[in-house]
């Protein structure tokens, strides 16, 4: 028994010894920021920035990218469209367009007459689902 007591009293005193421990931790950003953190944190925002910069350079250049695929395409085809210096397209032709498809898909759609049936299926009894079987009653003995 006595030893026992000694044990509990041995891990209560390390116990205090490592929650003097807790009260040293401080603040400071001379330990936090070394050579190393530094280095990292900027070669991290350099890797995003540069490809961030070139995710938009790519993103404002593919319309004369597709521009010269589509210009390759109608000269193998002979297409007379193909020495045309401009192939874009005005706005209001892309919105009519786009508003004679969205007519087109609308009257795709049939109106149907919705009516609501509700109908009470039968199931099979199964003692799984019995609420008779429930833990509420008391066991038998």
């Amino acid at each position: 028994m006595i030893l026992e007591i000694k044990s509990v009293s041995d891990s209560v005193k390390a116990a205090a010894e490592k929650s003097d421990l807790f009260n040293e931790i401080t603040f400071s950003p001379e330990k936090m920021i070394d050579g190393d953190g530094l280095f990292i944190s900027l070669v991290g925002y350099i890797i995003v920035f540069t490809s961030l910069l070139l995710l938009a350079t790519f993103i404002s250049r593919i319309k004369n990218i597709l521009a010269l695929k589509q210009r390759k395409k109608l000269k193998e085809t002979g297409h007379r469209a193909a020495d045309i210096e401009d192939l874009s397209i005005s706005d209001e032709t892309n919105a009519a367009i786009a508003m004679a498809i969205h007519l087109y898909f609308a009257e795709v759609h049939d109106m149907e007459n919705t009516v609501l049936t509700i109908k009470k299926v039968q199931r099979p009894y199964s003692p799984w689902s019995s609420k008779i079987y429930g833990l509420r009653q008391s066991p038998r003995k």
